[in-house]
């Protein structure tokens, strides 16, 4: 019963609901052409990219943010994460070493120091972006800007695969994903992020120009998906979601927060059309071929 309830809280930390960014770009460079679902490591690093990477992901972010955290009404729960006590935070880091050294190594072995060097910086840059003396979340605009390491994701995938490299459009497009996915969380967390004392983006420039900059990321995405890419359905659900953005901005919540419910219903449908998403992705194979 005990290993049970600390693999469902292992499970929590890691926020299921949140996978898809890192499983999304994990897609990403694989060709739908070379039958890439018959090899074992394929599947050996989707499962990586889901559970132990986001696990250590955001059970550092946990460790360092438990105030924050402890404020935060969407938390405790498999879609946004846990909210953990002080003595279970204390075990995190631990649990974290457990679970991702016996990935490092096989990685390590398969993939050889390359593939090691690359786990390892991406292992540094969530401890750069969550602890002192740098601590980038809480250094407006680095808070957004860090969010590239998402795209290590990519190149993890593309190592461990032997894959071609993806085009530099492709991992724009990429970066500027894990931007705006990011900006979402921070307008959501603006108030318990004040009460903590916490600086991000958002809470400085406010939620309705934090929504502003949001909706310049998706209009930017849109445009590259449509003339760098020819992608018009990936394009056009981005031109709408904007436009959905603007009456949110305007008619709908404007400078009001959003309430639990609301904020998992748009937690659910981010990860309805992530995996639609996905799926239109490995299908065309619109992004591994722009246009110039």
């Amino acid at each position: 019963m005990i290993i049970r309830q600390n693999l469902l809280k292992s499970l929590k930390i890691s926020r299921p609901g949140l996978w898809f960014p890192t499983i999304w770009i994990y897609l990403v460079p694989f060709d739908l052409t070379s039958n890439f679902w018959e090899q074992p490591l394929f599947w050996v690093g989707l499962f990586f990219v889901t559970f132990p990477l986001n696990f250590m992901v955001y059970g550092l972010n946990d460790f360092a943010d438990g105030k924050a955290d402890s404020l935060n009404p969407r938390k405790g729960n498999y879609l946004f994460g846990a909210r953990l006590s002080k003595k279970e935070l204390a075990k995190v880091p631990r649990h974290i070493f457990v679970v991702m050294v016996p990935f490092l190594a096989y990685f390590s072995y398969v993939g050889g120091s390359e593939l090691f060097i690359l786990l390892l910086f991406m292992i540094v840059i969530n401890i750069i972006y969550n602890y002192k003396p740098f601590r980038l979340k809480e250094r407006p605009p680095f808070d957004i800007l860090i969010q590239v390491g998402y795209v290590f994701t990519a190149l993890f995938c593309i190592q461990l695969n032997d894959l071609e490299m993806i085009p530099w459009q492709t991992f724009l497009y990429l970066s500027l994903f894990a931007f705006q996915a990011h900006i979402a969380g921070e307008i959501m967390d603006i108030e318990p992020d004040k009460l903590a004392g916490k600086r991000t983006t958002a809470t400085i420039i406010g939620r309705k120009k934090a929504k502003f900059l949001m909706l310049f990321l998706l209009l930017f995405e849109a445009y590259i998906l449509k003339f760098w890419f020819d992608d018009w359905v990936l394009s056009g659900f981005l031109v709408a979601f904007s436009f959905w953005l603007i009456l949110d901005i305007f008619v709908f919540f404007k400078d009001k927060p959003y309430t639990l419910k609301q904020m998992k219903l748009f937690g659910i449908a981010m990860n309805i059309t992530a995996i639609l998403s996905m799926a239109w992705v490995l299908y065309s194979g619109n992004l591994l071929h722009p246009n110039f």
